[in-house]
Formats: C-alpha cells, sequence, structure tokens
C-alpha cells in the first residue's frame, strides 16, 4: 500500500480509538479548558477537523468554508464525531484517487490568515496534515492519560499488525 493511502487508513483507526476515549468523559470534561493550544478537547478536535478540510482543500483546489482555526463546525460531540467518520472516508477517497504526478504537484494558496501568498508540493502538504493530525492526537491523548482513563496503543505499527501488514514475534 502506498504511503498516503496506508495514512488516511491509520488516521481513521487512531480517530476511531481516540473519540471512544473522549466519548466516555462527561460534556464538562470535554469542554474544560486542558491547557491544550485551543483550550479544551472539543475546541482541539473542532482544529484537527478544520485544518484537514483546509488542506484537502487546497489539494483539490475546493473552498471547504474554513473561516479560521479555531473554526467549531460542530458544537456536539456526536455531530463532530460523525464528521470526523466522513471526513476520514473522504479523505481515504482522496488518497487512494491521487498520481505520483498529483503528488508531487505545487499548489499555490493563501495562508489560512490571509496574509500571505503560499506555494508547496502536495506530497509535503499531505505529510504536514497528517503529522499535524498526529501532534493535536497526542495532546488530546496526554490529557485523557493525566485524567486516568487506560487508553489503547496508537502507534502506527499496532494498526499494521491489526491489518495484517506487520506481526508481533512470537
Amino acid at each position: 500500500m502506498d504511503h498516503f493511502p496506508m495514512m488516511a487508513r491509520f488516521n481513521r483507526w487512531v480517530n476511531e480509538k481516540i473519540y471512544a476515549e473522549v466519548a466516555k468523559l462527561d460534556d464538562a470534561s470535554y469542554r474544560s479548558d486542558a491547557g491544550l493550544f485551543f483550550g479544551s478537547l472539543h475546541a482541539t478536535l473542532n482544529h484537527i477537523l478544520i485544518v484537514d478540510r483546509l488542506w484537502t482543500g487546497r489539494v483539490e483546489g475546493i473552498d471547504r468554508g474554513v473561516k479560521s482555526l479555531n473554526q467549531i463546525l460542530h458544537d456536539d460531540f456526536k455531530s463532530l464525531q460523525t464528521a470526523r467518520r466522513e471526513e476520514d472516508a473522504r479523505l481515504i477517497s482522496l488518497m487512494d484517487r491521487l498520481t505520483s504526478e498529483q503528488l508531487q504537484a505545487t499548489v499555490r494558496y493563501t495562508s489560512a490568515d490571509g496574509t500571505r501568498r503560499m506555494e508547496a508540493r502536495v506530497w509535503d502538504m499531505l505529510a504536514g496534515m497528517f503529522n499535524h493530525q498526529t501532534h493535536h492526537r497526542g495532546q488530546i491523548y496526554s490529557v485523557l492519560l493525566q485524567r486516568g482513563q487506560k487508553l489503547p496503543d496508537i502507534d502506527l505499527i499496532y494498526y499494521l499488525v491489526e491489518v495484517g501488514q506487520a506481526k508481533m514475534a512470537a
């Protein structure tokens, strides 16, 4: 499997695990300021979704409706979880369609704050997007651990074992 299709599937797998753990929290814990860059788990999960839409929109050359990096797309957890699942399916579809030539193409876009014209190779934009997801999910994982939750292993190798692309040694 090529790198980005694999990363999109891994991303969906991790998101399912993270959302399952966040779903165990009461609403006050979910919305309280956890000291994250975007404050709460709720705002951080919305931010990850926003940035995924921002980058995929740039790759596809479409406006995905991103107004700001701290935009709240969904104010309730269930709607956000549904939107996350839909975005993960969309992301897998996009990664499966991209050709080697498209991954090497340069895209011109405007920075999220609207102040700078930018350009980057699609490959680099997608690598940054997947890294961004990992960065913020790591923050969420840490908050959940600090709140006493026992969490599953979410490293790539565990995903690969689960889908039969790697093995645990005997």
